[in-house]
C-alpha cells in the first residue's frame, strides 16, 4: 500500500485561506479512520486505473495498525476534520495522501518540508510510474527517481518507481 504516494500535485503549491487553516500534527489512534477514508478518498481521485488489492475495510485495518507503529502525522481543518496524512516508516515516506478537494493548496509541500525536517539525512519513497502529477510533484521538492519496476513487488502489480532525497553536504 505504498505505491500510490499522491502528493499535492497542484501547480504551483501555493497557500490559500483553506491550507492555512490546516494544521499538520501527530495522528492518534482515533484519526486511523478518518486518514484510511482520506487514503481511500485520494487514491480514487489520482489512481483510477490502478487496481486496488484491498478492500476498504482492509485498508481502514491497515492504518489502526500504520498509526500505532509508524510514525504518523494528519493535516487537520479548523473544523477538525482529517484532510491529509502522512506517514515516515524509517527513512521511507510511505504515504502522502491529501483530499482531493484541498490538492494543490500546499499541504502536501508542507507535508514534504516536515518529512525532510523529520529525516534530514534523507527520505526515499515509492509511486506508481502512471502517477505524472506526484512525479512532478517529488522532482520539484528535490527527489530524483533511482529505480524503475514492472511492479512484480507491489500488491497492486502497477510499475512503480522510487525516489530519494538526500540533504545536501555542507
Amino acid at each position: 500500500m505504498n505505491r500510490g504516494a499522491e502528493a499535492d500535485a497542484g501547480a504551483g503549491g501555493g497557500t490559500d485561506a483553506g491550507a492555512g487553516a490546516v494544521v499538520l500534527r501527530r495522528a492518534r489512534a482515533v484519526d486511523a479512520r478518518a486518514a484510511a477514508d482520506v487514503w481511500l478518498r485520494s487514491f480514487a481521485a489520482a489512481l483510477p486505473t490502478v487496481v486496488r488489492p484491498r478492500s476498504d475495510s482492509e485498508v481502514r485495518a491497515y492504518f489502526r495498525h500504520v498509526v500505532e507503529r509508524h510514525e504518523t502525522w494528519v493535516a487537520e481543518r479548523a473544523d477538525g476534520a482529517v484532510a491529509g496524512v502522512m506517514v515516515l516508516e524509517g527513512e521511507e515516506l510511505s504515504q502522502l495522501y491529501l483530499s482531493p478537494e484541498l490538492r494543490g493548496r500546499g499541504i502536501g509541500d508542507r507535508f514534504v518540508a516536515l518529512a525532510k525536517e523529520r529525516r534530514a539525512d534523507g527520505l526515499s519513497l515509492w509511486t506508481f510510474q502512471v502517477n505524472a502529477p506526484a512525479r512532478r510533484f517529488y522532482e520539484r521538492h528535490g527527489f530524483r527517481a533511482v529505480e524503475w519496476t514492472d511492479g512484480d513487488r507491489n500488491e497492486e502489480r502497477e510499475p512503480d518507481l522510487r525516489y530519494e532525497w538526500r540533504a545536501r553536504s555542507a
